[in-house]
């Protein structure tokens, strides 16, 4: 394994529109503060962290539980491969339908690109091999978009390094 181990942190906030007329600060004060963040995803080519926090009413919080970032925004070295490849080739020593196979990515799915569809070396077999891919994984090919939680979040060379913010209401 290759390890790539420069990290850099840089981090825009998304604008989330409040769905109520109660102050950001108020609307905070029913969490926990945020938690430490994860070890990247990824040691290089663009990982994702995230940050937990927890709903201190007894009903409910308005807001987001989970925040992410980028992190580990440097190029991996050429022999590292692709990240889709490498999570095609870990099933390689897994059976699928009685029999071993070569996994190859099937890539820039329009449908779901953050699936991880592989292809069958040197057979038309494509299969969901899970449903999403692991964060940090480009959803295109050519593309600086990256999946997060199964989601594919769009990165632009304005706001190369985000930080991305899941918007949820979590019961107690």
């Amino acid at each position: 394994a290759i390890e790539c181990r420069l990290t850099y942190h840089f981090t825009v906030l998304l604008h989330l529109s409040s769905r109520t007329a109660r102050s950001e600060e108020d609307r905070d004060s029913l969490w926990d503060a945020w938690g430490s963040w994860s070890e990247c995803s990824r040691t290089c080519g663009g990982g994702a962290s995230y940050s937990l926090r927890r709903c201190l009413s007894s009903k409910s919080c308005e807001g987001r539980n989970i925040r992410y970032r980028t992190c580990s925004n440097v190029d991996c070295p050429p022999e590292a491969g692709d990240f889709r490849t490498q999570q095609c080739s870990a099933h390689n020593d897994v059976k699928y339908q009685g029999q071993f196979y070569e996994w190859l990515p099937v890539p820039n799915d329009p449908d779901n690109p953050c699936s991880l569809r592989c292809q069958a070396k040197e057979t038309n077999l494509i299969v969901e091999l899970a449903p999403k891919v692991l964060d940090g994984t480009r959803c295109y090919t050519e593309s600086l978009d990256m999946c997060i939680s199964g989601l594919c979040q769009v990165r632009n060379a304005l706001f190369r390094f985000l930080l991305f913010s899941a918007y949820t209401v979590v019961p107690v």
